[in-house]
């Protein structure tokens, strides 16, 4: 299985994980507070419920991303992934609005709180389930570099909060302290809000060309200096299409070799890169060594 492939499997798996995973804890959550009526385990239930939306959003996308260049898309699909994030985002951020206002309305006129045992059970359910989920994630964020998965795993990690933070609210509650449950909603509602900031700041920089990194900029140059022939390095230009690294560089080799020897040197270059990023999309440019240039930029 090439790497490219790996990957592909990968983002499909986490995509179907996080799908089943969010439907599994709306089902557990719902239980719990039908029984509860506790405004907090309603929080955590209304995560759930923008999880499995934003992950559905997720799968399409991340199918779509997948499908290889055409005719009418010469670059790919990737960018399918960061509009699934500003969909994520916009799901996240008014779930949290929401929740916000609900649990305003429970401070104004508050309700008595029942079988909170079986809320706690849940919770810990839940937070079991999401945990297993973000190691998973975690994983395929390490292989493929994948936007859409960083996203998803993002608001996971806020479910994971929002889960504690209910756990704790009713621990408070069973302890004779029920009137801090809407105030714990609360601050779920603004890490929220917070979370989807994150994730729409990201998807924009994705759709915007932001560079990489400048790490992996400094190591695109050092592994091509490992090139024999390559004389300098300009003109770096570097971007993300979903979970591929798009790189463009200007090599300067020595101005007396063939076009074929330069050729040549390029496409070593090129292997060297595809060490670390499999996947990327790689077009260099060769210049003669010592050639004046007005706009050579880095």
């Amino acid at each position: 299985m090439t790497p490219h492939q790996e990957n592909s499997r990968l983002l499909r798996l986490a995509t179907y994980a996080s799908v089943a995973t969010a439907t599994l804890l709306i089902v557990a959550k719902l239980a719990a507070w039908l029984v509860t009526d506790a405004v907090s385990v309603m929080a955590s239930l209304i995560d759930s419920l923008m999880d499995v939306g934003a992950s559905l959003v997720n799968l399409l996308a991340v199918h779509w991303s997948l499908q290889p260049a055409d005719k009418d898309h010469r670059f790919g699909h990737g960018k399918a992934e960061a509009l699934a994030g500003l969909a994520q985002a916009a799901f996240i951020g008014g779930s949290a609005l929401f929740l916000a206002l609900h649990a305003v309305d429970r401070l104004v006129n508050p309700a008595p709180l029942s079988d909170i045992g079986v809320g706690i059970g849940v919770m810990l359910f839940a937070m079991a389930a999401t945990g297993v989920l973000l190691v998973f994630q975690h994983r395929v964020i390490r292989a493929t570099g994948s936007t859409a998965i960083r996203a998803d795993a993002l608001h996971y990690a806020t479910d994971l909060a929002t889960n504690s933070a209910t756990l704790l609210a009713l621990i408070l509650a069973v302890m004779g302290w029920p009137g801090l449950d809407p105030l714990f909603a609360l601050g779920i509602a603004v890490y929220i809000f917070y979370s989807a900031f994150q994730i729409a700041r990201e998807a924009v920089d994705l759709l915007m060309d932001r560079e990489i990194e400048e790490q992996h900029r400094k190591r695109i140059k050092e592994l091509a200096f490992t090139v024999a022939g390559v004389r300098g390095v300009h003109g770096l230009r570097t971007r993300r299409s979903g979970h591929i690294a798009v790189i463009q560089l200007h090599l300067e080799l020595d101005p007396e070799i063939s076009l074929l020897e330069a050729h040549a040197t390029s496409d070593r270059v090129e292997d060297v890169l595809h060490t670390e990023w499999p996947d990327a999309d790689i077009t260099i440019h060769q210049d003669p060594a010592g050639l004046e240039l007005d706009q050579r930029g880095d």
